[in-house]
């Protein structure tokens, strides 16, 4: 067959450790092969970042910018033992959140259902997508250990130099803890308008909870956001989609979720959906089998798996030891990122070929040929545990009969 034509190229991010071995067997098998592929190549490999400052991270997310569509491998976060054992200059920040940052985007997260492999909430029978804000609160927290006796107190200081104060709490001799969190209106507006954009572009019901019961400025702040802009801008078009959203409060939300047959979109704050998201792919089967895809309101896309490196394979793997390492959610990534572009830019045979490329995918695991993880978990009764790289010529091989 002629491979498929690209007209615009889409950025692609390469990463570290083992899930970088997997990012070229699976283009060498997999897309390359198949797709006369355009993209805009950046190594985001740490030892890149290191050479260039980092700046790496930020031409792909300004590329990013100029194309739409970007796949990214995963990559490595530096603490102190990285910095040591990759010799680095400095302790550079997650690029992640460097590329999120840039694209104003939000993430969303989504199992990935195959048959064989089932919920462990029974009712689950349609993935539940997790749109996580990933900005502020907790996670840029100011915190002070209190020592002794006295007053904490919340103080705003206006550009005029006005002053606002509130007692936070009066604290004895035996001391305690302060946290000061934060959010800015302009990340929360965009975060709201990327959710009801993208339950719309996958036409499924939007949930949205936090605790505006208790934080009835804070959290509250969120809700009516969410709230204006789904009355004045959004409404109607849920409506013509047929979709609706839905507001309540967390805990409330997480009775209605165990009890839900799942799929739709469960917006939820940056600590909420952290954790919520956790919780999501571990019922459904494997961090392993969860897609991410960051989207921003400006008409941003960028795709990746949710989960790590895989350090401790790919130490493995330079041992010359063989590894059993599932790429589902990697090839995910690539089919996401492939079918934006052919949707952008009206070419119908790169969102076939995506769409097969994925039921290629779950066929294999469904016929019994999976990685290790999966085997440990499955419910087929003679599965077949293959190593990394045969697994994705299993692949390839259903992938052939279809095309």
């Amino acid at each position: 067959m002629d491979k498929i034509k690209m007209t615009t190229p889409l950025v692609e991010m390469d990463g570290d450790e083992m899930t970088r071995i997997i990012w070229k067997i699976l283009k060498d098998e997999l897309i390359l092969p198949f797709i006369d592929l355009k993209s805009e190549y950046y190594d985001l490999g740490l030892e890149n970042r290191d050479k260039t400052d980092d700046q790496v991270t930020i031409d792909s997310a300004n590329a990013t910018k100029k194309y739409g569509v970007a796949v990214k491998c995963a990559t490595i976060t530096p603490n102190a033992a990285r910095m040591d054992e990759y010799h680095l200059k400095k302790m550079y920040k997650s690029p992640n959140g460097t590329i999120r940052a840039m694209l104003d985007g939000t993430v969303f997260r989504a199992p990935i259902v195959v048959k064989g492999i089932e919920s462990n909430v029974k009712t689950w029978d349609a993935p539940i997508v997790i749109a996580r804000h990933a900005y502020g609160d907790v996670y840029k927290d100011t915190e002070m250990k209190i020592e002794g006796a006295g007053k904490a107190e919340l103080v705003f200081t206006g550009k005029d130099g006005s002053e606002s104060r509130e007692t936070i709490f009066d604290f004895g001799e035996d001391g305690g803890v302060v946290q000061g969190l934060y959010n800015v209106r302009s990340s929360i507006e965009s975060f709201a308008r990327s959710c009801f954009t993208y339950a719309l572009e996958i036409k499924k019901d939007l949930w949205f909870s936090t605790k505006d019961t208790i934080s009835k400025k804070y959290d509250h702040t969120f809700k009516d956001i969410f709230q204006d802009l789904y009355d004045n801008e959004y409404k109607e078009k849920f409506e013509k989609a047929g979709i609706t959203y839905f507001y309540t409060l967390i805990d409330d939300a997480v009775a209605r979720v165990m009890k839900s047959h799942g799929g739709f979109i469960w917006a939820l704050k940056n600590y909420d959906g952290d954790v919520m998201s956790d919780m999501i792919s571990s019922a459904f089967g494997s961090l392993a089998m969860m897609t991410s895809v960051l989207v921003s309101p400006h008409g941003y896309y960028e795709y990746e798996a949710a989960h790590g490196t895989v350090q401790r394979h790919y130490y493995k793997y330079l041992k010359g030891e063989e590894t059993s390492t599932n790429s589902v959610a990697t090839i995910f990534a690539w089919t996401g990122a492939l079918r934006k572009r052919g949707e952008l830019d009206g070419i119908k045979e790169l969102q076939d070929f995506a769409d097969k490329l994925e039921k290629a995918t779950l066929d294999t695991i469904e016929s019994g040929k999976m990685t290790g993880d999966l085997a440990l978990i499955t419910t087929n009764p003679n599965p077949v545990k293959l190593n990394t790289e045969d697994f994705i010529k299993a692949i390839r091989a259903n992938l052939e009969k279809m095309l």
